[in-house]
């Protein structure tokens, strides 16, 4: 039996079996921007939807209120390189990091079986 997120045909890059990813991107926004930074992402992400990317679900930080947490469903590690890099080739995430007051983090997850 496979489990849910789980592809049968193959094997991904590290050795791992293609299978869906939940990526948890932290971001923190200029001063008071954080509702203009969700509506920007909920824009590129409507307009230019990727392949292979199920949708995200996002969340305030408790501890700051400038930071938002994008919680994103991938099919596969693939899936969001690849569109990173043709994203980043066009610089479709430039409007997204000029409402950034740094860097962003991103952690890439798998479900354990």
């Amino acid at each position: 039996m496979i489990s849910a997120g789980y592809v049968a045909d193959g094997v991904g890059r590290g050795g791992w079996s293609t299978m869906a990813v939940k990526v948890i991107v932290e971001l923190k926004a200029r001063s008071g921007r954080r509702g203009e930074l969700r509506s920007l992402i909920e824009q590129i992400a409507t307009r230019d939807r990727p392949i292979g990317y199920h949708g995200s679900t996002y969340y305030a930080s408790l501890e700051d209120p400038d930071v938002l947490i994008d919680i994103a469903d991938w099919e596969s590690p693939e899936a969001r390189t690849t569109h990173l890099e043709k994203a980043m080739a066009v610089g479709a995430y430039g409007p997204v990091l000029e409402l950034l007051a740094g860097p962003f983090r991103a952690t890439v997850v798998r479900h354990l079986p």
